[in-house]
């Protein structure tokens, strides 16, 4: 038999989880490992980990999901007793190897998790051999635990918001990014003042007036929810949404690296920058190719005068 060591590595658990025995049940075709947590992991709560006296043994032995061992399932399988926890009442007993109220281990969840983000649902579920609620009850769990552990509101001072579309026809996401640390921070859904205002409510009013600069893409109702809750921000339209507004002349560049142009300036400039159509009733052009580049079109509509020597 292996060392409990290298099982400890092959299960992915921590020293706080002791491996009784590893056993293969012919009938489901997998591998059990019987763990048990250290008596300092035992008998604390679920939900807070507060350390409680026992209620019950509850539902008795269960098993926990772990990542496969190559093309074979495997699983934990252990004790889940009930603690009498003076805040949540009789909550099941927390375990070192899976989150609370979790049907799989911590790997387990955040490998599901990892693969949503880089290939489709179905895929995942297919590979994972899981069901297809089953993947969006981990990746809530997941994102649950990650949202406890990480304030992503913390320290907040510049920001973007800005609208996507997803699927088919107008349905839109609002999303907001930290600007200092590149990630995105909320997003929701719908693009209103609503919708907005539900991340400023999260963001609560010594939050909001932390917030010093704000991007966004112009539009009349991002600009008002931020002078109502951001008092002390600055809005300014960002480089990209100024040069995809038209062509990127000389006049629209240098908008764009001045800031926040007054309304409807940056329309106005590329109209006026942008050259005139050509018109049936216009004269041909006069222009003469160039014999040392038989390639080149119209390198001049002057004449011969301006040819290149």
């Amino acid at each position: 038999m292996l060392g409990a060591n290298v099982w400890r590595r092959m299960l992915g658990v921590d020293k706080a989880t002791v491996i009784e025995s590893v056993e293969v049940d012919e009938e489901a075709n997998a591998v059990v490992a019987h763990v048990r947590p250290r008596k300092a992991a035992k008998r604390r709560c679920g939900r807070c980990g507060v350390r409680a006296p026992g209620y019950d043994q509850g539902e008795g032995r269960r098993r926990w999901r772990c990542l496969d061992l190559g093309t074979v399932m495997c699983f934990l399988e252990a004790d889940s007793p009930r603690v009498s926890c003076p805040t949540h009442g009789p909550t099941v007993a927390q375990v070192p190897w899976a989150r609370h109220g979790a049907g799989h281990t911590r790997d387990f969840d955040d490998e599901v998790a990892w693969l949503v983000t880089h290939t489709a649902k179905s895929t995942v579920y297919s590979m994972m051999r899981v069901a297809w609620r089953t993947v969006g009850s981990v990746v809530s769990r997941v994102v649950a635990g990650g949202r406890a552990a990480h304030d992503l509101f913390d320290g907040l001072r510049r920001i973007g918001i800005d609208e996507i579309s997803y699927k088919r026809g107008h349905r839109y996401l609002t999303i907001c990014v930290d600007h200092d640390s590149r990630r995105l921070v909320w997003a929701a859904v719908g693009r209103d003042k609503k919708t907005l205002n539900r991340f400023f409510d999260l963001l609560g009013e010594e939050r909001c007036a932390q917030i010093t600069l704000v991007s966004a893409d112009g539009a009349e109702g991002i600009a008002d929810v931020v002078a109502e809750r951001a008092k002390n921000a600055t809005l300014c339209i960002d480089s990209f949404h100024v040069v995809q507004s038209g062509p990127p002349t000389s006049s629209t560049r240098s908008v764009a690296r001045s800031g926040t142009p007054p309304g409807g300036r940056v329309r106005a400039l590329n109209r006026e920058a942008r050259p005139r159509a050509r018109q049936p009733d216009d004269p041909p052009r006069t222009g003469r190719r160039c014999s040392g580049a038989p390639s080149a079109r119209w390198t001049s509509r002057d004449g011969p005068a301006s040819e290149p020597r």
